[in-house]
Order: structure tokens, then sequence, then C-alpha cells
């Protein structure tokens, strides 16, 4: 007798895990965007002149850095939290003080503080943010793992467009022609309104027949632990009746990392040195254009912001129709390893204020140049590394090899924030 497989209908289930994807990236695609509001902030009060002060020389730099330790930390956290927090209260918590964090950021655009508070606050709701930021990344992508494989494309199709919509969405308030204040207020306030979309979307996701339909087969499967064997980004040391933890008592983590171990600190090494980079040193690049005009003032946005998603985006995306070198050529980790020449090329363009450098590469195209190719090979070689570290090992063992790929991402990110305050630094 055949077994019943509802659809998708309308595509809902697979609409609102896009939506759940996009959450899970936008709000800090929207704090780094945001720069140009925040170091105005954190200008001296009655300072006429446009040398930075300390705080806003240091904002990029401490910003990356609370930004990516607390992601490292909770990436960690989440393997435990799944197991004695229930989806529900995990993403629907993680979304609710996200929504909080960003109101009160609306909130405080209107409200007049030193830079001293206003820096720290700043750092603070940043920390929290990106907290939550990874407990939702990994119930989300845990939660996938009920459905079919294809169910996690939308997940990441959302989290690949998160920074090219908070890069838009800054361009068109910019071209509101309004004043920063009340740029930056339309702009944090459209993010409480998408996180609430999102809220609102996953609040119906149980009602859908699609999603009970599997979300019972894996009860029946494991009562005890309905997510032992959903989980696709965050493993640990699972322990219980999964079938995946009877495979992990004759592979440890360890023996499976010496399978992986090249993909893995490839995929570290991406990261460190694009976050390293992007966007410390990058969002300081100053175009060349004598009376730029409006291309002075669009300059960051469009040619640092806007397209370094989308090309990042191209990047990711092409690894679903096109995956060269292969999982076992040395020529990836030697691509990746190239990448560090994008370290002196960025230093050397128009960077400011600067000390000790000089500017080779004054010309606006020559930033340009760099950055499509500095987005597209992270996103086209990151996403190879990502795909290619599960297939190393026998299937029993890919849930544990996927976790320890993911760890290896955020610790690249956390390395890169540290990186940049010494990239920054040199210039």
């Amino acid at each position: 007798m055949a077994t019943y497989e509802p659809q998708d209908k309308f595509k809902a289930v697979w609409l609102i895990l896009f939506m759940l994807g996009l959450g899970t990236l936008l709000p800090w695609n929207f704090f780094i965007t945001a720069t140009m509001y925040f170091t105005n902030r954190l200008a001296d009060p009655g300072d006429e002149s446009t040398e930075r002060n300390v705080l806003q020389a240091k904002f990029n730099n401490v910003m990356t850095l609370c930004a990516m330790i607390p992601l490292l930390i909770f990436t960690c956290l989440t393997s435990v939290l799944h197991h004695r927090l229930s989806q529900k209260i995990r993403i629907m918590g993680s979304l609710v003080a996200i929504f909080v964090v960003f109101l009160v950021t609306a909130i405080l655009v209107k409200v007049s503080i030193a830079p001293m508070p206003f820096f720290v606050i700043t750092m603070i709701k940043i920390v929290i943010n990106n907290a939550f930021g990874a407990v939702l990344q990994g119930s989300v992508f845990g939660m996938a793992g009920l459905f079919p494989a294809a169910y996690t494309v939308p997940i990441m199709s959302g989290q690949g467009l998160a920074g090219t919509f908070a890069a838009f969405s800054m361009i068109c308030a910019i071209a509101s022609g309004s004043s920063l204040s009340d740029i930056a207020f339309g702009y944090f306030i459209t993010v409480c309104v998408v996180i609430s979309l999102i809220i609102l979307s996953y609040a119906i996701l149980p009602r859908l027949e699609f999603y009970q339909h599997y979300h019972q087969k894996v009860l029946k499967c494991s009562p005890q632990d309905e997510e032992h064997k959903m989980d696709l980004l965050i493993k640990g040391d699972q322990q219980g009746t999964s079938t995946s933890g009877v495979a992990q008592k004759g592979s440890s983590i360890f023996s499976i990392f010496k399978k992986i171990w090249l993909m893995a600190l490839s995929v570290c090494f991406a990261f460190a040195i694009t976050i390293g980079i992007f966007p410390a040193v990058t969002v300081d690049v100053k175009s060349t254009i004598a009376d730029g005009g409006a291309w002075e003032t669009y300059f960051i946005p469009v040619s640092c912001f806007l397209l370094f998603n989308i090309c990042d985006w191209s990047g990711r995306s092409l690894t679903a129709v096109y995956m060269w070198p292969g999982k076992d050529s040395r020529l990836l980790p030697a691509l990746l390893l190239g990448r560090v020449i994008f370290v002196p090329l960025f230093m050397l363009c128009n960077v400011q204020p600067r000390y000790n450098l000089p500017v080779i590469f004054a010309n606006d195209a020559w930033f340009i140049i760099f950055m499509i190719l500095f987005a597209f090979s992270n996103g086209y070689l990151a996403s190879l590394c990502m795909c290619y570290g599960p297939k190393k090992v026998p299937a029993s063992e890919a849930e544990t090899a996927g976790a320890i790929m993911a760890f290896f991402l955020s610790l690249g990110l956390s390395l890169g924030a540290a990186f940049s305050f010494l990239f920054r630094g040199v210039i």
C-alpha cells in the first residue's frame, strides 16, 4: 500500500523557509550597511572638523568583533540548547529578541545620547542580535531536516538575498533625500516589519498539512528527541536513540575531522580573509572622482555593500549548476590561499584616513574590479568547501562532518573580526 505524501500547496512551506533563511542574516546585514549613520552619531558634539575621533575610527572593527564572537559561541551552544529547548521556543524566541533589538535601535534614532554611551549600547545590541541569530540559524537548518533535501535550498536562498536586500534598502533610503536620522529610522523600522512578517509566517507553519506530515514522521522515528535526526547545521556529540547517534559510537569527531581537515581549514581561511577586509577596510574607501556629487554619496552603498552581496550570491548560486575543482583537488585550497592577495590590494586603494601606506589603486574602477573578484570568489569557493566537506565521509558521518564545517566557518568569521583590527591599523 502506497504511503500518502501530501503536496506543499502554493509552495507555502518553501516560502516560509525562505523567509526564515532571510531572517537569519538580514538583521546583521542591516547593521553593517548602516555604518554611515552609526559613525555620524559618534561624532564629538560641536566638532566641525572632518577628522574622525577614536570611537568613529574603531567602530567597524569593534562591531565586527562583537558580532562574530557571539556567533561562534552560540553556534556551539545551540548543540546543547536544541536538546533542552523546543524548536518553537528557540525560533520564536530568537525572532522576538531580534525584533526588540531593532525596535530599540529605531527608537534611539530619535533620542540624543552622548557618543560613548551610544557606542556601548550599539555594541551590546550587536552582541544580542548575533547571539540570537546563531540560535535561529542552527534551529532553522535543523528544522529543514524534517523535509525532503530540496527544502534546504530556500533557506540558503533567503540567506543569500539578505545582504542584497539590506544594501538595496539603504540605497532607496538615501535616494529619498530625507535627513540622515529619518533615513536611519525608516531603515530600522523596515527590519521590524520584515521580522514581524517572518514571525507571522512561522506561526502559520505548524498548521500546514505538509509540515504536519513530515513532523509526525520524525516523532514516530524518535519520540524522545524529535530533532536528533533533523539538525543539519549543528550536531555535537549526540546521545539517545537516533541512528546518527549509533553511527557516532564508532566514529569519533576527531576521526571524522581527519578526513575533512583540508576543507574545514579552507572554509575557515576563506571567511577569515573576507571578514578581515569586509566591511572594516572596504567601508572606508573614498571615491577619487572630483566633485562626485551623487556618485560620492552612493559610492560605498553601491560599490561596496550592494556589489559585494550580489557577487557573493552569484558565486553561491553557481555551485548549484557547476562545481569545479573537484572535492579531492588540491587546487581548491590553493585558490582560497591565493585570495590573500586581496588584503594588500584593498589596503592600497583609497582607504581614508591612512597614515602608513601609499595609495596605489586610486581610481574607483580598481576598487570595483577588486570587489567583484573578491566577493564572487568568496561565494563560490567557500560554498564548494561547505558542499564537499560532508561528501568526503560516509553517509553515516555526514551530519557530524557538516557540524565540523559549520564550526570552522564560524571560527573563520571570528578570526576575520580579529584580523580586521590588524588590517585597518596597518593602513
